[in-house]
């Protein structure tokens, strides 16, 4: 059956019926500014409670798989202190995002172009006064990305890791929300942290789904995710998916130091393979064909 959506008059706070497709601001928490702001775009948000487990690779790659599969990404570097999404995907920015909120740039003039109909929103390097921005700024971004492009198929967010005000509020985006973690117990307990928080704060729609990275066996992997499943049913009430498992794979280091995605540059390496089944999962092509205008509205629709 099909869902209808509402939308939410910005004055009053009204929800109104829209007949047809787009999600309701309702669903997202109606009234708050990237809610107000949201195009109809899909929007995939990558976070984890801790560095080094492979965050924004894994974005990185994961936006250049779905556009392999001929969806349209837009990809935004919301780590915007210590962006380096540039870098993963080889393309060289002039402006990024702190020119936007600054109000030099609108969005439209600071997005390049990389491989597989990726679209990269950049955010800065070296910028430790974004790291945490004021209540105006952020909500400026969060309006900036809810406008980002009207004809993507899909918006990938990758945030900043830890549990920043920033971050939980990017996360408050998500349709539908990765959290990355290693098998390792300090990250999963990092992460179990950011969902409980996540939670407290209201900003949880769905139950996250997780994706294992940097996983040395397939059991180390399996192990880790029944942990986290188990501790997030047990006190949260959450039963949290397992989206897929990323080995480790030294094809990664290589083609990060050669500033290109394993995807492009290692296809056939075990990390690429296991991002392009991610992918599959997430999003389907539109079928060619008589029916295919009857289906575009669906065609952005994640899986549940």
């Amino acid at each position: 059956m099909r869902r209808r959506a509402t939308s939410t008059d910005r004055k009053s706070g009204t929800v109104h019926l829209v007949p047809g497709g787009a999600p309701t601001p309702a669903e997202f928490g109606a009234g708050h500014p990237s809610q107000l702001s949201r195009s109809r775009v899909r929007t995939l948000v990558v976070t984890s409670g801790r560095d080094g487990v492979g965050k924004s690779n894994l974005a990185a790659n994961l936006a250049v798989a779905l556009g392999q599969r001929g969806a349209r990404v837009v990809l935004v570097d919301g780590d915007l202190a210590k962006a380096n999404l540039d870098l993963l995907l080889g393309v060289h920015p002039r402006w990024d995002l702190s020119h936007v909120l600054a109000g030099e740039k609108t969005l439209d003039q600071i997005v390049v172009h990389g491989p597989a109909h990726v679209t990269l929103v950049p955010g800065a390097a070296g910028a430790p006064e974004l790291a945490e921005l004021d209540d105006i700024r952020r909500e400026l971004l969060l309006r900036s990305l809810g406008i980002a492009d009207e004809s993507a198929d899909l918006l990938v967010v990758d945030t900043a890791s830890g549990m920043s005000r920033q971050t939980l509020e990017l996360c408050r985006m998500a349709h539908d929300l990765l959290v990355i973690a290693t098998p390792e117990m300090t990250t999963f307990s990092e992460a179990y942290g950011l969902v409980k928080r996540l939670q407290q704060e209201g900003a949880l729609t769905r139950a996250p789904r997780l994706i294992v990275n940097m996983a040395t066996t397939l059991e180390e992997a399996e192990e880790a995710t029944k942990r986290m499943q188990l501790f997030a049913r047990h006190f949260l009430r959450l039963e949290v998916e397992a989206l897929g498992t990323v080995p480790f794979d030294p094809s990664v280091g290589r083609a990060v130091r050669a500033q290109e995605p394993v995807l492009t540059a290692y296809p056939d390496s075990p990390a690429a393979v296991a991002y392009r089944e991610i992918a599959a999962r997430l999003w389907k092509p539109v079928p060619s064909g008589p029916d295919s205008e009857s289906l575009s509205e669906h065609s952005h629709r994640l899986e549940a």
